[in-house]
C-alpha cells in the first residue's frame, strides 16, 4: 500500500538520523558544554537542597507560576509512556547496549536542557496577565537578529514544535491499551481520552501544572518502587547483565532466544534516539513550559531542569532493568507488552493496574505537549490559532489512532530530530549568553 511505503522511507530517514547526525549533534553539544562547565550537571546534582533553596529564594515576590509546579509540569511531558513502553524498543531491538548510549546521552543532554530553559528564561517577555512568553520562538529571534533567518527560523521552529505538540503516539499506546483492558467498543474509549486529553491541553501551562502536580509524584514513587522489587529479587544477576550492557554498547549483542541480534550501531541509534525523545533533549518544549516560572534568576529554574532529565532517565533505567533481569527482552513479545508482562509474575491484577499507570504517565505527557503546540501555533496565527490547533489536533488523534504504533512513533522522532536541529542552532549561536554558576547558593 502506499502509505505503508511512505512510513517505510520515513522509518530508513529516522534510523539514518539518529544513527549519524541526531547522535553526534547531541553528543557534540553535550560535551562542548560538560568541558566548558566543567561538567556542571554533576555538581547540581550533587547539591539538590542547594538548589531548591536557591529556587525559593529566586521566586519571592516573581509574577507567573510556582517554579516547582512548573517542574512537575515538565516532568509530566518527560516521564511517560516513552519511559515504559519506547525505550523497551531500544532494548528489544539494539540490545541491551542500548542503555548505555541512553545514559550517555542523558548525561550530556542535561546541560543542553538547562542551556535552552536558561535562555528561555533569560529572554521571555510579558504577556500583560502576570505571565510570560519565553522558549525558542523568542530567543531564536534574538540569535539571528538583524538577518533574514530571524523571521524564517522561528516560524519553522513553531510549525515542527504544532507538529510534535500533538503526541500521536502516546494516544494510540493508550487508546490500544485501554480498549483491551476494559473491553470497550473502541471509538467510546477513543472519545473518552480525546475529550480528558483536549481539556487538559487547551487549559494552558497553568492547568497543565496543577494536573501534573497532582498526578507526577505518586506515580513516579509506585513505579520506581514496584520495579525496584522485581530487580532486587534478581539482584544475583544484575552484575552480568550490567555486564552484558556495557560490553555490548561496543560490540553488539548475538542472536539469542527471540532477540534477533544487533550491531553497535544500532544500540546507539536507538538509545540515543529514545534519550532525546523521552527527555525531550534540546526539543525546546521544556524552554516554553519553565519560562512560565515566577523565578527570576535563569538559573535557578534551569538548574531544576537537570534533576528532571535524571528523573526521566531514572525511570527509564529501571523499565529497561526489569525487561532485562526478568530475561523478556529477548522474548518474542510486543515491547508495548513487556513491562506489564513482567509485573503480572511478581504482582496481581496486573492488568487494571498497568491500564491505570499507563493513561497516568501518557495523560500528562500528552497534555503538557499539546499545550505547548497550541501556543506554538497561536505563535504563529494569533487570531484563530486556538480554533485551527484544536481541529487539527482532533483529527490527528482520531486518524493516527487506527495505524500502526511504530508508524506514530517514527513520526513523532523525525519531527524531534529537526526540532533538536533548529532550536540547538539558535542555543548554539547564543551560547556565550549562558551563565553556569561556581557556586551552588542564590547569592553567588
Amino acid at each position: 500500500m502506499c502509505t505503508d511505503s511512505i512510513f517505510c522511507t520515513l522509518g530508513a530517514i529516522e534510523s539514518f538520523y539518529w544513527s549519524y547526525i541526531g547522535f553526534t549533534v547531541v553528543i557534540t553539544a553535550g560535551i562542548y558544554f560538560s568541558y566548558c562547565s566543567q561538567f556542571y550537571q554533576l555538581k547540581v546534582l550533587a547539591h539538590p537542597l542547594r538548589t531548591i533553596r536557591a529556587v525559593q529564594k529566586s521566586s519571592e515576590g516573581g509574577a507567573g507560576i510556582n517554579p516547582f509546579r512548573v517542574y512537575f509540569a515538565s516532568v509530566g511531558g518527560m516521564v511517560g509512556l516513552g519511559n515504559i513502553v519506547g525505550v523497551i524498543t531500544a532494548v528489544m531491538v539494539g540490545g541491551p547496549g542500548a542503555l548505555f548510549w541512553l545514559w550517555l546521552a542523558a548525561l550530556f543532554g542535561m546541560l543542553i536542557k538547562y542551556s535552552e530553559i536558561y535562555l528561555g528564561m533569560k529572554f521571555r517577555i510579558d504577556d500583560g496577565k502576570e505571565g510570560h512568553h519565553g522558549g525558542p520562538m523568542v530567543y531564536l529571534q534574538r540569535a539571528f537578529k538583524n538577518t533574514t533567518l530571524s523571521k524564517i527560523i522561528p516560524v519553522v521552529f513553531c510549525a515542527l514544535l504544532s507538529i510534535y505538540g500533538i503526541e500521536i503516539y502516546q494516544f494510540v499506546v493508550i487508546t490500544d491499551i485501554l480498549t483491551d483492558t476494559t473491553h470497550l467498543p473502541r471509538f467510546l474509549v477513543l472519545g473518552s481520552v480525546l475529550a480528558v486529553t483536549l481539556y487538559g491541553g487547551f487549559g494552558g501551562i497553568r492547568r497543565l501544572a496543577n494536573i501534573s502536580t497532582a498526578m507526577m509524584p505518586p506515580f513516579i514513587i509506585l513505579y520506581l518502587g514496584l520495579s525496584t522489587y522485581i530487580i532486587f529479587l534478581h539482584a544475583s544477576e544484575l552484575p552480568a547483565i550490567l555486564a552484558d550492557v556495557f560490553t555490548s554498547a561496543f560490540t553488539g549483542h548475538a542472536a539469542v532466544g527471540g532477540f534477533t541480534g544487533s550491531t553497535m550501531l544500532m544500540a546507539l541509534q536507538l538509545g540515543t534516539a529514545r534519550a532525546v525523545y523521552s527527555g525531550d533533549l534540546g526539543i525546546g518544549y521544556d524552554s516554553i513550559i519553565q519560562s512560565e516560572s515566577k523565578a527570576r534568576d535563569p538559573w535557578a529554574q534551569a538548574c531544576l531542569s537537570i534533576f528532571g532529565v535524571a528523573t526521566d532517565a531514572l525511570v527509564c533505567t529501571m523499565s529497561i532493568l526489569v525487561v532485562l533481569t526478568t530475561g523478556l527482552w529477548k522474548a518474542e513479545i510486543e515491547a508495548c507488552h513487556a513491562v506489564s508482562h513482567a509485573f503480572s509474575q511478581y504482582f496481581p491484577h496486573v492488568d487494571i493496574f498497568m491500564a491505570v499507570l499507563i493513561f497516568i504517565a501518557g495523560y500528562t505527557t500528552l497534555i503538557a505537549y499539546l499545550a505547548v503546540g497550541e501556543k506554538a501555533f497561536r505563535w504563529l496565527f494569533p487570531q484563530w490559532g486556538r480554533r485551527l490547533y484544536f481541529i487539527c489536533a482532533t483529527f490527528a488523534f482520531v486518524g493516527f489512532s487506527y495505524l500502526d504504533q511504530c508508524n506514530a512513533i517514527t513520526v513523532m522522532a523525525l519531527a524531534g530530530g529537526l526540532l533538536m536541529l533548529t532550536n540547538l542552532s539558535g542555543i548554539w549561536k547564543l551560547r556565550h549568553e549562558i551563565s553556569f554558576k561556581s557556586e551552588l547558593n542564590y547569592s553567588s
